[in-house]
């Protein structure tokens, strides 16, 4: 399978007009039969002074990560642990700048992420913030990840406390796949409603660019974010789009694609509501598992149980007598048996106050 990529990355208005840099970065690379492309956003509030230097970082970080260790992170099952090494490995980045810059603070290189890479038939994405990852299939065009942001608008950054906690991966195939397109936040709300979910039409057209090869695909791309993203508003972001084109896959007719739909229905329905619901669950539960491992028979108990009639042992033949054992030492087994005992329950006790008390902190937080 043929694949190309391609990536492209303009200075908003609002920046050009303030004189700052832009603070978006994306890279698009090819290795080891790898397709790979990355953007990231860099965060923008005063805090955030060296963000521009995190984005980059990111982008360069997670692309050499996916090209050069696609197998090892695509066949784990465990994706808390694919999430703590993508994390890890941005601030090991991210702890490089800060020496060479001195900055005191890992937050000052605040970013988003959104990546994805493509080895034969295998698609591994992740995202963590707001942008959009969109699939681009011969039905059409639909999210693979949304934007990421809490009820107040802000979204979050690789730098968050718990940053794995926020980060999506997706395993996918190439299968009915066409491309995939990558997009900040610049780009993302001129083609994307919050509300109802739809990705535009447009999407389609402009991953269609890259049919003739990248070096036209993105100059293609370029015109369209001068025009109508980035110089069209005086008030724009800095804007990143990445792509990652299937040759000879059947794309979409965009005539016949949807320009709108309805917005999600509204719910009161919320996951504090949720947790909760599931504390004294969980509390119930637990004090089941304790009280059940209380009852459970120590090893000693058991090693006192009569045998079986057909295992009846033979009859003991005598033997010279062994000199008394001292008192101090009869009641070792036992109570080795008992402390073992006692600490596979305190084990449990313990696991089930942090259980709750995660879940608790969770509903303050």
């Amino acid at each position: 399978m043929s694949i190309t990529v391609g990536n492209v990355t303009l200075t908003g208005q609002k920046h050009i007009n303030r004189e700052i840099p832009c603070e978006d970065s994306s890279i698009a690379i090819q290795e080891n039969g790898v397709s790979c492309v990355v953007v990231a956003d860099g965060a923008g509030s005063k805090q955030y002074t060296h963000a521009r230097f995190g984005s980059k970082a990111c982008c360069e970080a997670i692309s050499e990560l996916l090209v050069q260790h696609f197998d090892a992170i695509y066949n784990e099952n465990r994706e808390a642990a694919i999430r703590s090494l993508i994390i890890a490995k941005i601030h090991v980045a991210f702890a490089k700048i800060m020496k060479e810059m001195e900055l005191q603070s890992l937050e000052q290189l605040s970013c988003t992420l959104l990546f994805c890479a493509i080895k034969d038939r295998r698609v591994l994405a992740g995202h963590l913030g707001d942008g959009l990852i969109v699939r681009v299939s011969s039905d059409g065009v639909s999210p693979l990840t949304m934007p990421q942001n809490d009820m107040a608008g802000h979204t979050y950054f690789v730098t968050a406390n718990h940053a794995p906690d926020y980060l999506r991966i997706v395993k996918t195939t190439t299968d009915n796949l066409h491309a995939v397109c990558l997009m900040t936040d610049g780009v993302q709300d001129s083609v994307y409603d919050d509300n109802s979910g739809l990705v535009k039409p447009v999407v389609a057209r402009m991953a269609e660019t890259f049919k003739d090869g990248r070096e036209k695909g993105e100059g293609e791309i370029k015109e369209i974010l001068e025009k109508y993203i980035v110089g069209g508003s005086n008030n724009s972001d800095d804007s990143s789009f990445g792509v990652l084109y299937l040759e000879d896959t059947k794309a979409p007719d965009s005539s016949a694609l949807k320009q709108s739909a309805g917005a999600f229905p509204r719910s009161d329905d919320s996951f504090k509501k949720l947790q909760e619901e599931l504390v004294p669950q969980v509390k119930e539960a637990r004090a089941i598992i304790v009280g059940s491992a209380q009852n459970a028979p120590s090893e000693a108990a058991k090693s006192e149980e009569p045998q079986d009639a057909a295992q009846k042992p033979e009859e003991p033949k005598e033997e010279p007598k062994a000199e008394p054992v001292k008192p101090d030492n009869t009641e070792a087994p036992r109570e080795s048996a008992n402390t073992s005992r006692g600490l596979f329950i305190g084990i449990i006790a313990v696991e089930f106050v942090i259980i709750v008390g995660l879940i608790i902190a969770l509903i303050i937080k």
